[in-house]
């Protein structure tokens, strides 16, 4: 695979990834702890809004506090996934759950076979959809029942279903995290706070998509932070107009997951404090525009020499 070259040869001059399994079941492979690796979930697309194919590392260009970075992992293939569902239950979304489950259920349907998936069902309380001793499925029938073991009604617990959702990617054995959250509104009755959940996505290296399906009276939504925790992570926010063109936008999250480029470098440990701040150009001639969408920071942690693993 293009990726598995591109990281042998990385290994060989000494480097490690950021992910602690990035090569989980690769046996071949001896890793010494000394050099941290950024990987970059990249999306692009023009400016009609197509997933723009075929684009080539010099394509690219990488910048961490504002100094390009030499590219050294490039792959263009479509890998599977760890992917996280969340849906809020809250009493708000009652009259339009069938439609959100549904759509749900499309973008189980149509990701990688291979994909590791979860549901977290929301409202007062965050509830697994999967049964209790089982983190993810690869089985559509088996994750279709999931999404409808929730139980509607009651507040919402957003911030708590984000965090816990980030923490059950960091279990997963995919190289690539997403996590897809459908929810009506802000939040009004989580244990963390707003601080707790976005310090988790700067440590974290998923790619959120945040579906926001609210009325316009809605006193409790709150759209800006839903387009926070996409931006951050390189997702996308979506605000469709009604509850029955969600299954569009499930579909067209589906394809971005699955058509994202990924894109790594080797930081320095000299630019910057624990906080760095990343942006990603893309330019092709065959191109006028493209957009990309990728993590725009990340905490940068030391991590200790150790021996090989």
């Amino acid at each position: 695979m293009e990726r598995r070259t591109a990281i042998r040869k990385l290994l060989m001059a000494g480097a490690v990834p950021f992910l602690p399994r990035l090569l989980a079941g690769q046996q071949d492979f001896t890793i010494r702890s000394e050099v941290r690796l950024v990987l970059l979930d990249v999306s692009v697309k023009d400016r009609a809004g197509a997933f723009a194919p075929g684009l080539s590392k010099e394509n690219f260009s990488v910048f961490e506090n504002d100094v390009k970075q030499p590219i050294t992992v490039f792959a263009r293939e479509d890998l599977p996934v760890t992917v996280g569902i969340l849906v809020d239950e809250s009493q708000s979304m009652g009259h339009k759950r069938a439609d959100v489950l549904a759509a749900a259920g499309t973008l189980i349907a149509e990701g990688n076979p291979e994909d590791e998936t979860f549901v977290l069902n929301f409202n007062d309380t965050v509830r697994r959809g999967l049964p209790e001793d089982q983190l993810f499925s690869s089985d559509v029938q088996q994750l279709s029942t999931a999404l409808y073991r929730g139980y509607p009604g009651g507040r919402t617990a957003l911030y708590d279903s984000v965090f816990d959702g980030l923490s059950q990617l960091e279990l997963g054995h995919r190289d690539k995290k997403a996590l897809v959250l459908i929810s009506d509104g802000g939040d009004n009755a989580s244990h963390r706070h707003r601080r707790e959940v976005f310090d988790k996505l700067d440590r974290s290296i998923a790619t959120v998509y945040a579906v926001g399906l609210y009325d316009a009276d809605d006193p409790d939504r709150d759209p800006g932070l839903l387009k926070r925790l996409a931006g951050v992570s390189g997702g996308e926010a979506f605000f469709p107009a009604s509850s029955t063109s969600m299954t569009d936008v499930c579909r067209d999250i589906a394809k971005d997951i699955r058509t994202r480029y990924t894109v790594g470098y080797v930081p320095q440990a000299s630019n910057g404090g624990p906080l760095r701040r990343i942006r990603v150009s893309v330019t092709a001639p065959s191109h006028a525009r493209l957009v990309a969408h990728a993590r725009t920071q990340y905490r940068y942690e030391e991590i200790p020499t150790s021996g090989s693993r």
